[in-house]
């Protein structure tokens, strides 16, 4: 039943993730996600029946790991104050949220243990370590730089125009490329490695939690 703790963790996460899409856009001249309500941390304005609700059922359903996404924000690349590296700011933004909440919740454990010791409730402690999981894996996911992921767009932000859109000729593939990676196992090969190193990271600074 260790999904009835997975679900709120995830479900907070995605949406902080999607806020902060709207927040940097509207940072950098783009309002479209504000003027629509998306800029909120209101579960609802970011529901997904797939996202939100079937593949984490899912999830549950096949004991995998609790994942899934919110109802993308609007953005309007013509309307940020740089078309090209500004959508690329707004997209690594999404990956960076987890990243930092990954943090979040590995302190929280730590500040939670020190100062509880084995008070600490079972529940609590087992929600802050899925708290970590659960985000590095959104982070790394997110970053894969195949389309539509957010990964894809901050690469075409970084790339000169020409090549960039030669690297964007894959994007009507890349769905069938993202489910082929989880349906072969190759999935976990690529984010293996990055969740390693991050675990390793964190205990390096006294913030393991696993």
């Amino acid at each position: 039943m260790e999904w009835i703790i997975q679900l709120p963790v995830l479900f907070f996460s995605i949406v902080c993730h999607e806020y902060a899409h709207g927040y940097v856009a509207h940072r950098n001249g783009d309002d479209t996600a504000y003027l629509m309500g998306r800029l909120s941390f209101n579960p609802m304005a970011h529901f997904d029946l797939m996202g939100t609700v079937i593949v984490p059922l899912l999830c549950a359903w096949w004991h995998m790991p609790m994942f899934g996404w919110a109802k993308p924000v609007p953005v309007n690349p013509l309307r940020l104050n740089e078309m090209r590296r500004g959508m690329a700011k707004v997209s690594f933004a999404g990956p960076l949220s987890n990243l930092l909440l990954a943090v979040l919740f590995a302190a929280l454990f730590k500040i939670a243990m020190t100062a509880g010791g084995q008070g600490l409730s079972g529940a609590l402690a087992t929600a802050m370590r899925y708290g970590v999981l659960i985000n590095l894996v959104l982070a790394f996911f997110n970053l894969i730089p195949i389309a539509p992921l957010d990964g894809s767009k901050i690469l075409s932000g970084l790339l000169s125009p020409a090549k960039a859109a030669a690297y964007e000729r894959h994007a009507p593939y890349g769905p069938f490329i993202l489910l082929g990676l989880v349906l072969t196992g190759a999935f976990k090969f690529v984010l293996a490695p990055a969740l390693l190193v991050s675990v390793v990271l964190l205990s390096k600074i006294g913030l393991g939690v696993f």
